[in-house]
């Protein structure tokens, strides 16, 4: 079956409003005629910015977090129905810095997922280990158990919804990449997860995305390898020729 590819760009803390405006403005006309998604996944303050800006191109945009509470007593959090009401398409759940700063856990990641579907958002989860759990050799373990919790008990089709992200911590922002194949081997065995819990063809749907250290010189590498359905990008994302460069690999 033919995926297609997803990319998606994780701003992270960075960028105003104006610097928002700006990227998207320039970034969009470099990206008209991909025939990948393209996502942007930005902080609070610029999601009506970038909504805006990004209204009459093929950019998506989507936010980094959002609570599993509807609503209520949280301090400086936001709810899935207050993204959704503003335009919001996507949103990241638990990526290693919130799993890692945030105390983000396998339940919470689960609960967030479901508010999400709830919601008519799509998630991107992201799943990775450490440098220390590859080195012990516990990497497939722990990946396969992240991705089974974060997806317990939900229906085939919000599995089939569910844009999964392979992040191996140790290569986010350490200019360290997984090999390609190593790469493939860890989406595989996502994907071989979700199949012995929602068969062979929900999982056969399910984008996986590789992320970690992507860059325009290994973006084709990566995201031409079997399992690999594109990339969630951090640092090359906030450069709009870079991530450009990225999006358009197959051109």
């Amino acid at each position: 079956m033919e995926r297609k590819k997803v990319i998606a760009g994780n701003w992270k803390m960075n960028m105003l409003p104006n610097e928002a405006i700006n990227f998207i403005e320039t970034f969009a006309p470099l990206v008209k005629n991909t025939k990948n998604e393209v996502i942007l996944c930005v902080p609070y303050t610029d999601l009506f910015y970038a909504l805006l800006t990004a209204q009459e191109t093929n950019i998506k945009i989507g936010a980094q977090n959002m609570h599993f509470e509807e609503s209520g007593a949280y301090t400086g959090e936001v709810s899935a129905k207050m993204l959704k009401s503003i335009g919001v398409e996507y949103v990241i759940i638990g990526h290693s810095e919130r799993r890692q700063y945030f105390a983000e856990t396998d339940e919470t990641v689960n609960k967030k997922i479901k508010k999400a579907f709830e919601n008519n958002l799509k998630p991107i989860v992201c799943v990775g280990e450490t440098l220390e759990e590859r080195e012990k050799g516990d990497h497939i373990e722990i990946v396969t158990k992240q991705t089974r919790l974060a997806l317990e008990g939900l229906t085939n089709d919000q599995v089939k919804n569910t844009i999964v992200a392979y992040e191996p911590i140790w290569a986010i922002g350490t200019g360290k990449t997984a090999t390609s194949d190593d790469a493939n081997e860890m989406t595989k065995k996502i994907r071989e997860e979700i199949s012995k819990n929602y068969g062979n063809d929900t999982a056969e749907c399910v984008i996986i995305q590789y992320g970690g250290s992507v860059k325009s010189g290994n973006a084709k590498e990566l995201f031409t390898k079997s399992d690999i359905d594109g990339g969630l990008v951090g640092g090359a994302s906030l450069k709009a020729d870079e991530f450009a460069k990225i999006v358009n690999y197959d051109v």
